[in-house]
């Protein structure tokens, strides 16, 4: 597996515990290296996974504002906790960061969907994310 994408992975599912338990991001991070993942995990890996979760909350407002302008019909408390921080997440490197290309991010964001979530929200993602992509680029 591709050292970014085990870093989306990781990032994903510390947004993910961010949004369920509403601890403190630092709090979840220190807590997800030191009981989830270990210390064997290369630090790229860990500066990546950490540079989103930080983008992401840091940003989360404008990020939220973008995923709810293009989905409709869902508002993001009617979507599941794992595709809301999907959307996020790609929805973060697509505003925010410029060094990934479009297209690998949301290969990306469709990935992690239909690992974590399913087929049809593969799909969903896919949607939302191509009109942030052509919002934003």
């Amino acid at each position: 597996m591709c050292r970014r994408t085990r870093a989306r992975q990781y990032a994903l599912q510390m947004l993910y515990e961010i949004d369920i338990t509403h601890n403190s991001t630092e709090e979840v991070i220190k807590d997800f290296w030191q009981n989830h993942v270990g210390r064997d995990t290369p630090q790229d890996i860990k500066d990546f996974a950490e540079f989103l979760t930080r983008g992401v909350i840091n940003n989360l407002s404008k990020i939220n504002s973008q995923i709810s302008l293009h989905s409709q019909n869902w508002s993001l408390d009617r979507m599941t906790v794992i595709d809301r921080n999907i959307l996020r997440l790609a929805s973060f490197e697509l505003i925010f960061s410029q060094d990934t290309p479009p297209k690998v991010v949301i290969n990306e964001a469709v990935e992690l969907a239909k690992k974590f979530s399913g087929q049809e929200a593969a799909k969903f993602v896919n949607g939302i994310l191509d009109k942030i992509k052509e919002k934003n680029r």
